[in-house]
């Protein structure tokens, strides 16, 4: 046998040796990448335990519901979220974006006045200016003046937040519709789905389909991977990163709609870290903080997973502080498996 002969029959085994070792890392490379289907089997999991434990209680059809009820808001400003957080940015500003334009609606459909379709519709339309306005500044300050998206929405935050207790002096609104009340907020469709779910389910669903087949989602993928090559791709990358933060300002302004409807008043309060809230839950649900990877199903999974735990905590008799912690838990586990992933694609 030649030296060449020799030295192609090395390089053989060598890579017979790489095809034999193939299938373990791709069986690794599998389970980390499918961490939106793992937190599903978390969820579950966590289902049929309270289900278990608490004998009837947790697993009733009107428990479902409140639970569904409870996680409409976060699943909708987590919608938002999940699309900067896979253009590799962040969004702190959701909250206090959702407390102003429900100030603003409130007084704009006090000033309207009546408690008709017409004066619901101004406060939808109000609400959904005022976060597609805000989402807009926070798009322009990332893409065009080159700030930090944590800098630009961390400021934009405060400044929501501050101008909304002004028009407010710190005191809760409450000249809500009473129509809005009782057909959006505590109405059910066909007496059984409460319409908040509806809303927030269908809205996750149409943008996590955007996300996944339409042009915007893979632009959004491809942004969140490499803006350089999204750049030489042909993408406009600024505009579309505008984009991305206005629809979660508008995502911002429909849950203050909502807000105002389930619980007939500003709830200024309730809502201060609702950023940090829809955050973990994105996350949770498999997107990747360094951009580039996420699901629309996996943040849904993510936004159920507090609730549930809060829900399933009360109802055993552990003390709810607990959730917590179990939060906590499970965001290091899914930030850990976001590594895991990104190392095993490297």
């Amino acid at each position: 046998m030649t030296s060449v002969e020799r030295e192609a029959q090395l390089e053989r085994e060598e890579l017979e040796a790489d095809l034999d070792e193939a299938p373990t890392q791709t069986w690794w490379a599998r389970i980390v990448l499918a961490q939106g289907a793992l937190i599903g089997l978390i969820l579950i999991g966590l289902i049929v335990g309270f289900s278990i434990l608490s004998s009837s209680s947790f697993d009733s059809i009107a428990n479902a519901r409140n639970i569904a009820t409870d996680t409409a808001i976060l699943l909708v400003l987590s919608v938002g979220e999940a699309y900067v957080i896979i253009t590799a940015g962040i969004d702190l500003s959701i909250g206090a974006v959702l407390i102003f334009s429900g100030v603003v609606a409130d007084k704009a459909m006090l000033a309207a006045g009546g408690d008709g379709w017409a004066v619901i519709l101004i406060g939808l339309v109000v609400c959904l200016g005022c976060g597609i306005a805000w989402g807009t500044l926070n798009g322009v300050l990332v893409a065009k003046t080159r700030i930090s998206p944590l800098i630009a929405t961390l400021g934009t935050f405060g400044i929501a937040e501050g101008l909304a207790f002004v028009m407010t002096g710190g005191v809760d609104l409450s000249n809500v519709p009473m129509k809005l009340v009782t057909t959006i907020g505590a109405g059910r469709a066909f007496n059984q789905v409460p319409w908040l779910v509806i809303i927030a389910f269908a809205t996750a669903l149409v943008f996590g389909i955007i996300l996944r087949f339409h042009r915007f989602g893979r632009h959004t993928y491809a942004i969140g991977s490499s803006q350089e090559a999204a750049l030489r791709s042909g993408i406009l990358v600024d505009r579309h990163l505008i984009k991305v933060y206005a629809l979660a300002g508008c995502m911002s302004g429909l849950a203050g709609f909502l807000s105002l409807a389930r619980f007939a008043t500003t709830t200024i309060a309730g809502h201060e870290t609702d950023n940090l809230r829809a955050i973990t839950a994105v996350v949770i649900g498999g997107t990747s903080l360094f951009g580039g990877i996420g699901t629309m199903l996996g943040t849904v999974f993510g936004a159920f997973i507090p609730t549930v735990l809060q829900n399933g905590f009360v109802i055993v008799g552990i003390q709810p502080f607990w959730q917590q912690a179990a939060v906590g838990t499970v965001l290091i586990v899914a930030v850990v498996i976001d590594r895991l992933r990104r190392s095993s694609q490297n």
